[in-house]
């Protein structure tokens, strides 16, 4: 199967400039001129651009166990809709977690025959399941994730210290990233409880100090093991400083964040819109502008969704309680038109965008054949709309709720090809091992 797509402007690893992609048996086999084309190319309109298909390595589908949150059909439907042709799914909350072998092989089971887009597997990290790692490494997750504090689900308990050493003592032996939710306990635990509809008491409930401390923490691990370590979902730029400084010393460590922490401030979240919650939660304004400020100078590496769905009555929007809400966004399918609409009104370019959402999570999950608009790549392409404005309404995840809702954003992802063949929700995508495999 070939296809030639053509554009005034594709983004390539190099900048953007008019180009004709060519693929084959769904890999880009050469980039050339926009007239070097054959007669039935696929000739862009002047308002779209060529970019790579986006990689979100945050997602929690959450099948089996919790299909009624989420679940691999609707997921990959949604993402191939927001230009995401590959999805990194998260160890939790699914029932098993992906902590054992035998774990690993239900969930991609329960994938098996369902996905839209191709599908990549985290594992857990969990206490008591040291002898796993390296077996869960071999059978091909892309690395290990971990909470340093109550995860919200009783099948996914926290580590210690002595536990987030020891993992990273294993992982540093055969190079394997350890990516870890970075907010403290005991910090949490001596600030106010959550509880009402007053979103700046669930906000005070969640301190910046809980991710500072629960980040040097993770920072003081990975120096001593010398393992590679990789901070989710950064909401506090407080923190900043102190990964800077880790980085400069050679400690290997990366930062996240997601597009809720960069599009909306918590002078904005109206009470009892409980849409709204997330752990760490959406901050305020000053974190949004120096997390941007952040990407740009290179000193965050990444943007993901963190897609965190659940049904509505767990979202308790009857009552509108932060106290009594489960705490998540759900935002596969909007992540690109929020995270452009943001960097547009601060006059970032496309290119930067895909950078943090392509080639930069790729990368983190070690996928070479992802990420990019280059030969050798798998052909996976996604025809954006820039400038075209659209309000958010009915999206393809299981349940409705989600924060962006009538919300006006900027980009329309207009048409996406999964390595070459166009996706329509038909379950076409790959089962990933780690590297591609």
């Amino acid at each position: 199967m070939t296809l030639v797509v053509r554009a005034r402007r594709v983004l390539l690893p190099d900048g953007g400039r008019a180009a004709a992609v060519h693929t084959a048996d769904g890999r880009i086999t050469a980039v050339t001129g926009f007239d070097d084309a054959p007669a039935g190319a696929v000739t862009l309109a002047d308002d779209e651009v060529l970019l790579p298909g986006l990689v979100d390595s945050h997602v929690h589908v959450n099948e089996p166990g919790r299909t009624e949150w989420e679940g691999f059909a609707t997921a990959t439907r949604a993402a191939a809709a927001g230009g995401v042709t590959t999805v990194v799914d998260m160890p939790l909350n699914s029932i098993p977690p992906t902590t054992s072998v035998e774990a690993l092989h239900v969930k991609r089971r329960a994938a098996e025959g369902q996905v839209a887009v191709d599908v990549a597997f985290w594992g857990g990290v969990v206490p008591g399941n040291l002898d796993q790692l390296r077996p869960l490494h071999d059978a091909g997750v892309v690395g290990f994730k971990c909470f340093l504090l109550d995860s919200g689900v009783p099948e996914f308990p926290p580590l210690d210290d002595a536990d987030l050493r020891a993992a990273l003592t294993e992982l540093a032996g055969v190079d394997a990233l350890l990516i870890a939710h970075a907010e403290d306990a005991d910090v949490i635990a001596a600030a106010p409880p959550p509880a009402g509809a007053r979103y700046p008491a669930f906000l005070a409930s969640r301190p910046p100090a809980a991710e500072e401390t629960a980040i040097g923490r993770l920072v003081a691990a990975a120096r001593d093991t010398g393992g590679r370590a990789h901070v989710v979902h950064l909401a506090d730029a407080d923190a900043l400083p102190l990964l800077r400084r880790a980085r400069v010393e050679g400690v290997r460590v990366t930062v996240e964040t997601c597009p809720h922490y960069l599009t909306f401030a918590a002078e904005e979240v109206p009470d009892g819109d409980t849409a709204f919650k997330c752990c760490p939660p959406i901050r305020e304004s000053r974190h949004r502008e120096a997390l941007w400020a952040a990407l740009a100078d290179g000193d965050v590496d990444l943007v993901v969704s963190d897609h965190s769905p659940c049904t509505p009555e767990l979202k308790r929007l009857d009552v509108g309680d932060f106290g009594l809400a489960w705490g998540g966004i759900a935002s596969l399918q909007v992540a690109l038109p929020a995270v452009w609409t943001g960097a547009r009104a601060r006059g970032l370019d496309l290119s930067q965008v895909a950078r943090w959402m392509s080639a930069a999570p790729a990368r983190l999950a070690g996928l070479p054949q992802k990420g990019a608009i280059a030969v050798g790549r798998d052909a996976d392409l996604v025809v954006f709309a820039p400038e075209e404005r659209w309000r958010v309404g009915e999206l393809l995840h299981r349940n409705p709720v989600t924060p962006y809702a009538g919300r006006e954003l900027t980009g329309v992802v207009r048409r996406t090809w999964l390595r070459g063949e166009e996706t329509d929700g038909t379950p076409r995508g790959r089962l990933l091992g780690r590297g591609g495999r």
